[in-house]
């Protein structure tokens, strides 16, 4: 169970803060609900307290295991299979994990792929919602202004590849 104040992730949506608890009644049933709000885009979700597990809600990691994703980016690899909805698939499972290191994979694989061939929107969008994600999550655990922390990752995130050309 988490309280208000708490930093916490939605593998979908990325880092927010717990605002409120609330109690609703839904079809004659009262339901506790996480009130979460996402200072980085300003979204608010309701998520029925019961479910945090099945949907991924997690804690958002510390500083340092920041850093450690961080620092594995530039070793990740950018192999896609060359089949636009089986790519699509695996990232999006890879996103839904809510493993920082594989949305970073993701989000690597897709900026080398925009780079290389461009995206299509699909995966233009999936791009922006995955760096979200890890944006977000940077910005409440380091306290970093979002766009410092945009520019920390893309520029980790091509390091690796102007090395390899």
């Amino acid at each position: 169970m988490y309280s208000i104040g708490d930093k916490i992730v939605h593998p979908m949506h990325g880092a927010g803060v717990i605002e409120r608890i609330v109690d609703e009644k839904i079809s004659g049933k009262l339901i506790q609900f996480y009130v979460f709000k996402m200072p980085v885009s300003g979204l608010t979700l309701k998520i029925p307290t019961a479910n945090t597990e099945a949907i991924g809600i997690r804690s958002i990691l510390s500083a340092d295991a920041i850093e450690a994703v961080i620092s594995k980016i530039p070793g990740l690899g950018v192999d896609m299979t060359a089949n636009w909805n089986h790519r699509y698939r695996e990232n999006m499972e890879r996103i839904k994990s809510g493993n920082l290191v594989e949305v970073s994979g993701v989000i690597k694989a897709l900026m080398h792929r925009d780079n290389e061939r461009g995206l299509s929107n699909g995966e233009r969008k999936m791009l922006h919602s995955a760096k979200q994600i890890l944006i977000s999550e940077i910005v409440l655990s380091e306290g970093m202004e979002y766009s410092d922390a945009e520019a920390r990752i893309n520029a980790v995130m091509m390091a690796k590849e102007s090395a390899c050309e």
